[in-house]
């Protein structure tokens, strides 16, 4: 695990890709799913692209850039929605400790290979590999949101 990681800092071009994921999220195209979360600081909802691992019937999210603000408000909240076209579901997240996270990201980065250069193991790394880096890339398990009615 000696290969350099490129560090996530924003730029007008992931503007602009976070802008066209986001309009094939609304029109229900493309890998991507839009993820509201309410904002910890304004409660104001704030959205962003993401790309869910969908696998035997789980979903998780991974944030491959680290802690940012998608997943500070995801923990503070503890529910998000997804949103893929006209589809609208909640949930409740948990995130998940580094050896339950380590198989996750293994797999993540099989489904959104744009995100490999952020990783400092490879798509044929052991997963004990992915483990190690865990602390670096939260993943939450995606659980149905309870009824706040009852």
């Amino acid at each position: 695990m000696s290969r350099p990681v490129r560090e996530y800092r924003r730029s007008s071009a992931d503007s602009i890709g976070d802008a066209m994921f986001r309009m094939l999220a609304r029109l229900g195209v493309g890998p991507a799913d839009l993820l509201i979360t309410r904002g910890r600081k304004t409660g104001l909802p704030r959205s962003n692209p993401v790309v869910v691992v969908r696998h035997e019937g789980r979903q998780w999210l991974v944030a491959p850039y680290g802690a940012v603000p998608w997943v500070l408000n995801a923990r503070a909240a503890g529910r998000v929605t997804l949103r893929r076209g006209r589809a609208r579901c909640d949930y409740t997240v948990r995130e998940l400790q580094p050896d339950e996270a380590g198989p996750v990201l293994k797999r993540y980065i099989t489904v959104a290979t744009a995100t490999r250069p952020y990783f400092q193991a490879d798509k044929d790394a052991p997963v004990a590999d992915f483990v190690a880096e865990a602390p670096g890339h939260p993943v939450f398990k995606l659980g149905p949101a309870e009824d706040e009615r009852r």
